[in-house]
């Protein structure tokens, strides 16, 4: 990988992966990806990326224990929960787990923009 900004995006959904990836690509980032939590504490470790997308419903490890899991690897971590499973209940356990913001699918441009320029890996007009 560059110098570009590093993005992770965690979702079983090869469609929201495709559609993810080419937004973030457009900013500039570089992206990698995990089908599930398990790959996503994996590719965390080994990546490091500046801020993960994260799905909370998935196979094998869940989006909440695997932001867990990597929180505890790495407290500093940015990770944005990005899903459709948005009851005040999972948003408050996400926030409570160290999410660094909870974004409802479907997404928007805006909506991934601001929260990469907040993890500091793009300005606010989305350019990485």
């Amino acid at each position: 990988m560059s110098n570009k900004a590093r993005v992770m995006i965690c979702d079983d959904s090869l469609l929201v992966r495709k559609k993810l990836r080419e937004l973030l690509e457009d900013l500039g980032c570089d992206v990698c990806e995990a089908g599930n939590g398990a790959e996503a504490v994996e590719l965390y470790r080994e990546m490091r990326p500046g801020i993960v997308f994260m799905d909370i419903v998935m196979p094998k490890v869940d989006g909440l224990t695997a932001l867990r899991l990597i929180k505890e690897f790495d407290s500093s971590a940015r990770v944005v929960i990005l899903s459709s499973a948005g009851t005040s209940g999972k948003l408050l356990e996400a926030l409570k787990t160290g999410a660094s913001d909870f974004i409802q699918k479907p997404y928007t441009r805006e909506q991934i923009v601001k929260a990469v320029a907040a993890a500091g890996c793009c300005d606010g007009e989305g350019i990485c």
